[in-house]
């Protein structure tokens, strides 16, 4: 279950974030501030060195968070759980034919 979570994003040496607003690394730069950071419930400057951000995780994360590495942090954001279909048991990803493995998909 998600849960709401600091995320305190520290820049990198060029500058840049992950942003999960955006979903993506992306400079925090001025723009960035005024367009996707604004607001002090959500998202604040974090002493020059980054944003402090609330948003829910669904990941089991301490909070506050750090993320100190704009570009794992993305990465990590990437992998989603996907449940299990409860009559086949397959997840969403696996249940469809792959013909490159000789499966029909049950066909």
């Amino acid at each position: 279950m998600p849960q709401m979570i600091r995320h305190i994003n520290l820049a990198d040496q060029e500058g840049r974030i992950y942003c999960c607003l955006r979903n993506k690394v992306v400079l925090l730069d001025e723009v960035q501030r005024s367009r996707f950071c604004a607001g002090p419930d959500v998202c604040r400057e974090c002493r020059g060195l980054g944003v402090e951000c609330l948003w829910k995780d669904s990941r089991p994360l301490a909070d506050p968070y750090v993320a100190a590495d704009p570009a794992a942090e993305f990465l990590s954001n990437q992998k989603k759980k996907v449940p299990l279909d409860p009559v086949s048991g397959f997840t969403a990803a696996v249940s469809a034919a792959d013909p490159d493995r000789g499966d029909t998909g049950g066909i």
